[in-house]
């Protein structure tokens, strides 16, 4: 019987990250990890991208996305949604972990209905800092803790346990 464990990332994880996560499990008899990636919506992403410009401010009125613009900036997320759950699965495997993966939509609902599926002993949430959304206790951790009946992990992503731990936790290169 496998320990299942349902890994909710937020970008392609390093094999430093990999490894990390698997020495969780050192003496863990078959782990397997089971990872979700988020697809980042297309829409909120052009929004995104269209209030850092302000753009009404240089063009006057609201700039009008048609249906081709929307659908390709819709693939392009996907394409690299795809190629960094690749590269998750890739160097997981390589730190010596079975691990499976998909792209989900709804990051906390993905992972709550995971672990029900695969009857998951613990959950790892692997983000960057979102300083203002852990304040606010809207993050996924958070989410996921309220929601879940098993142990939740949330690691910083491209971060040691020692950088984790220390002063300013979560924090490096300021």
């Amino acid at each position: 019987m496998s320990y299942d464990v349902v890994l909710l990332v937020e970008q392609a994880i390093t094999l430093d990250d990999a490894t990390r996560v698997h020495s969780l499990h050192e003496g863990v008899e078959d782990p397997v990890y089971h990872v979700l990636l988020p697809l980042e919506d297309a829409a909120a992403r052009i929004e995104s991208a269209m209030g850092t410009l302000s753009a009404a401010e240089y063009l006057g009125s609201a700039m009008m996305m048609n249906e081709v613009d929307l659908d390709a900036v819709r693939e392009e997320a996907k394409e690299e949604a795809e190629k960094a759950l690749e590269q998750t699965l890739k160097v997981l495997k390589s730190s010596g972990a079975s691990a499976h993966g998909e792209l989900v939509q709804d990051p906390v609902k993905a992972l709550r209905a995971k672990v029900a599926e695969v009857d998951g002993r613990e959950a790892i949430i692997m983000t960057r800092p979102h300083v203002v959304a852990e304040f606010f206790h809207v993050d996924w951790t958070h989410q996921a803790r309220r929601h879940l009946h098993v142990p939740v992990l949330h690691l910083i992503e491209h971060e040691n346990f020692d950088e984790q731990a220390g002063e300013g936790e979560g924090i490096n290169g300021m």
